[in-house]
């Protein structure tokens, strides 16, 4: 292992068991079995068991950032967890150097019935800090937490927002050379999370070095130095990190799409429709200038989102509404045919409608339809169907930002 190197991962492993009864058999049967000196082959699936991570390597320097992302169920926190001694690798080899802080889930070790200043003590010496650093860092870890007269209450009493600040006050404040961050930070107001990152900032300055998991690519590119991807359990890309990000997001709206092309497919984790059932939404296009289907872009290019419907009975002011949000559930674009003074009498049968954007500029990245039809003047919907459509747009470069927006710089003096 090189003198700089502070983490390393070499061809890890970790399998889970889908039968709790048979996986209790299997623990059983591998202990006996190493007990006796005999080879218990656990290294290989047996009857209901499957890779969780599989065969991951990687290295992380002195003072880096690593950004892991991927989608659900990819391994990401299992890694994690792997990393901060949870759990143990079924192959391969884990090495990492320093004292380790976790914000994997915060909180989850605090005690329901012990004050937040008695949890303060205890989650902090599980940490590895002495009872004198506590001491010296009480009161800043109980300004950052914010929770003010609740300090010496149960925090069985607490919000989860009050729990996720306390938490994150103990384990960032303990001086971790390593800090391993598991999407926690989407949790808590905006303040807390500017807070939060200005925090972990400063950890990486002071040359901490740090894994940090978030489904907010935002927060990837601002806070981390590398990235790897992880998808079904394996690294599948680690380069420059807005390179990996493209072909994340790439992945995932192909991914949805495929998922989305029969919008009546049962038990999707993705798609969520409900609705009186007077009207069905059946499908959702988006069309170039020159009328063409496509579901990749460029920022600026002209946009139609054609909805295509099926009416049982003739349906009087019928309202269409569609909402355009990121991979960040941030909302970018709103199209209301009432606001927007679209009056449509009558609907019956089968039938379509369009809505056109003559210069559609959002900036580089996946987007999400949503569609909607309700009556003038009522609170349910006919039909509502969100994520009926995944986008991808290309920007001339990655910047921050929701919309490119055409300038020109001048100077002047």
């Amino acid at each position: 292992m090189k003198k700089d190197t502070v983490i390393k991962v070499e061809h890890v492993s970790k399998k889970f068991c889908k039968s709790l009864k048979r996986s209790m058999v299997y623990g059983v049967t591998d202990i006996a079995k190493n007990a006796i000196g005999l080879k218990s082959n656990s290294q290989k699936l047996r009857k209901d068991e499957f890779w969780a991570v599989h065969d991951v390597s990687f290295e992380v320097k002195r003072g880096e950032t690593l950004g892991i992302i991927g989608p659900n169920g990819s391994g990401k926190t299992t890694l994690l967890k792997m990393l901060n001694g949870i759990f143990w690798p079924d192959k391969g080899k884990i090495t990492i150097k320093g004292r380790v802080g976790a914000l994997i889930a915060v909180g989850a070790g605090f005690h329901p019935l012990m004050t937040g200043r008695e949890n303060i003590y205890i989650n902090a010496s599980i940490l590895g800090m002495s009872k004198r650093e506590i001491d010296r860092k009480f009161d800043e870890i109980v300004e950052f937490a914010d929770i003010g007269d609740f300090i010496d209450s149960p925090v069985k009493t607490y919000s989860s927002g009050m729990y996720v600040r306390l938490g994150f006050a103990i384990a960032v404040h303990c001086e971790p050379e390593v800090l391993l961050v598991d999407e926690v930070l989407s949790v808590g107001d905006a303040s807390f999370q500017s807070k939060s990152y200005q925090k972990i900032q400063e950890l990486v300055n002071n040359k901490s070095t740090t894994i940090f998991i978030s489904h907010n690519m935002d927060a990837i590119r601002r806070i981390c130095d590398k990235v790897i991807f992880l998808s079904k359990n394996k690294v599948l890309e680690s380069n420059k990190i807005d390179k990996v990000i493209l072909e994340y997001e790439k992945s995932m709206y192909l991914n949805l799409n495929e998922n989305i092309k029969n919008l009546d497919k049962k038990n999707s984790d993705v798609i969520s429709r409900r609705g009186t059932g007077e009207i069905k939404i059946t499908k959702v296009e988006l069309l170039d200038k020159n009328n063409e289907v496509r579901n990749k872009f460029k920022s600026g290019e002209k946009i139609v989102i054609k909805i295509h419907y099926i009416v049982r009975k003739s349906i009087k002011s019928p309202i269409f509404l569609i909402g355009i949000r990121n991979y960040d559930s941030i909302y970018c674009v709103e199209a209301d045919s009432e606001k927007d003074n679209f009056v449509i009498n009558s609907i019956s049968g089968e039938g379509c409608i369009k809505v056109t954007f003559k210069n559609f500029n959002l900036s580089s990245g996946r987007y999400f339809i949503s569609t909607a039809i309700r009556y003038k003047g009522a609170i349910d919907y006919l039909d509502i169907l969100k994520h009926a459509f995944s986008f991808y747009i290309e920007s001339p470069y990655h910047q921050k930002g929701l919309f490119y927006i055409n300038r020109s710089w001048e100077k002047i003096t």
